[in-house]
């Protein structure tokens, strides 16, 4: 437990730290109206003149106590560290010399990844950044609105702000940090639980050959499951399986070659966990 406790510890406080690097390198220098509190300060900037850091640093504060006072004991206990130490880390980052010169584009582009891989990064842990999440979350318990809706509304607030304080363009380049950060959120959340995979569904009346084909060519296990045609009312055999993403395309050329035309229905399976996927195989 006390080592467990430690890496959570340590994957916060990187994951904060990571976070304030995009911030004090890309959205601030560069002025990305991108999410959470750093998009409000160069947001509201052009009408305050308040420096961004500090303004993006009260926020956070402000919006921990909020938090705590509406949302409970657990949701501060789960945000304070990342919340105390975000305004450390980039009040430290500001006094060093960390700009650099490319394009806008490419700035909220890596000003996404960094921040979104920070943010996934805490949020392994269970943890919460905190920042622009409390919001709606303080608006879900008042009013019962989905988060996700409400988070779409405050995200949008946003935009439109950022258009009024500077053009659409710089927001259309804001939507970028946006788009790379959630990406990035996925990937690191999704790293080390589980392999990328398909999970197909086939319908054949060569069901038999493709089922060899899928055990002995691609070393793949299989469900055999009996189903009815819903307008026919025919009795048929559906296969099930699991297979890497690299192995797709030689399944369909298999299913193709068989039958062509067999009923397949592909689904993306990120979390995939068990024999023959995480556990060794003497067959694999």
């Amino acid at each position: 437990m006390i080592k467990k406790k430690i890496y959570s510890l340590v994957l916060v406080l990187l994951g904060t730290f990571i976070l304030a690097v995009s911030v004090e390198m890309f959205i601030l220098p560069y002025h990305i109206l991108s999410g959470g509190v750093a998009g409000i300060a160069v947001a509201l900037e052009p009408f305050f003149h308040i420096d961004e850091t500090l303004f993006a640093n009260c926020t956070i504060l402000v919006l921990f106590v909020f938090g705590w006072i509406f949302l409970g004991k657990e949701f501060a206990v789960n945000t304070a560290i990342s919340s105390l130490f975000y305004p450390v880390f980039t009040t430290l980052l500001a006094r060093c010399s960390l700009e650099t010169n490319i394009d806008p584009v490419l700035a909220s582009f890596y000003a996404g990844l960094l921040g979104g891989a920070g943010i996934g990064l805490v949020m392994r842990t269970g943890a919460s950044t905190g920042g622009m999440d409390v919001p709606p979350l303080i608006l879900h318990k008042l009013t019962g609105v989905p988060v996700s809706t409400l988070v779409m509304i405050v995200d949008g607030l946003t935009v439109l702000l950022g258009i009024v304080a500077y053009d659409l363009s710089a927001a259309l380049v804001g939507l970028v940090s946006v788009f790379a950060s959630g990406y990035a959120i996925r990937r690191v959340l999704e790293a080390g639980r589980g392999v990328s995979a398909k999970k197909v569904q086939i319908i054949s009346d060569e069901w038999e050959k493709i089922a060899e084909a899928i055990k002995f060519r691609l070393n793949r296990g299989l469900t055999i499951i009996d189903v009815q045609g819903g307008y026919s009312g025919e009795q048929k055999k559906m296969i099930l399986a699991v297979v890497y993403e690299r192995q797709y395309n030689d399944l369909l050329d298999i299913i193709r070659g068989f039958d062509d035309k067999a009923f397949v229905i592909t689904t993306d399976s990120s979390d995939m966990v068990g024999e023959r996927f995480t556990y060794t195989s003497p067959n694999i």
